[in-house]
């Protein structure tokens, strides 16, 4: 691996240094995105259950809103559980956009690390190009090999490894933007349901 580095040149390190920033977003994000965390089950019913037992308390409130996203969501429609069905989901139209900025959180780091990639690798091969060319001499004879063969490695190495952090980076970040929008899409539902639930529109 070293013999790479240093067959790659200087212009590898920002590359590397990309790669595990974005192998950290990922692992984050996969465990944080899970759907037992950000959508717990049965917590739309055990909320049901809670506030028709006890109404709107501020335990149920503060449990709800600590326990997940969809919890913070479910806690803001029912503060306003004593207002118009319009005003509740108002409420958790605005709590969405929260719970989403939550779940979007370094997917455009991510994004930019798969878009500059390629451009950071294409910064290596030019490097490396212009270590070819400096190698030769002015009358035109051959240069030295070594000088040679090291602008090659730099131009393909730098090339390769950022096809390599961009592919993945892109792969994962269209996954977890597909992810995030089910499950903004899923919590404003199980919302909406909560709504008409509390207004007796429908049976739990």
């Amino acid at each position: 691996m070293l013999s790479i580095l240093e067959a790659a040149g200087w212009p590898i390190w920002p590359l590397i240094l990309c790669s595990v920033i974005a192998l950290a977003i990922i692992c984050e994000r996969l465990w944080s995105l899970r759907q037992n965390v950000v959508l717990p089950k049965n917590m739309l019913v055990h909320a049901v259950q809670a506030y028709r037992q006890n109404g709107v308390t501020p335990q149920l409130l503060t449990q709800l809103a600590a326990s997940a996203p969809l919890g913070q969501i479910l806690a803001a429609g029912l503060r306003n559980e004593k207002h118009t069905p319009a005003v509740m989901k108002e409420a958790i139209e605005e709590a969405g956009h929260v719970v989403a900025i939550d779940l979007e959180r370094f997917l455009t780091s991510l994004g930019t690390i798969a878009a500059i990639s390629p451009l950071l690798g294409l910064f290596g091969t030019v490097i490396g190009m212009i270590e070819i060319f400096g190698s030769q001499s002015p009358t035109g004879g051959g240069g030295n090999p070594l000088v040679l063969a090291h602008g090659i490695s730099i131009a393909l190495y730098n090339t390769a490894f950022g096809l390599v952090v961009a592919v993945p980076s892109m792969v994962f970040y269209r996954y977890f933007r597909t992810k995030v929008d089910a499950l903004l899409v899923d919590m404003q539902m199980q919302a909406v349901k909560l709504v008409e639930i509390i207004h007796g529109e429908r049976d739990a």
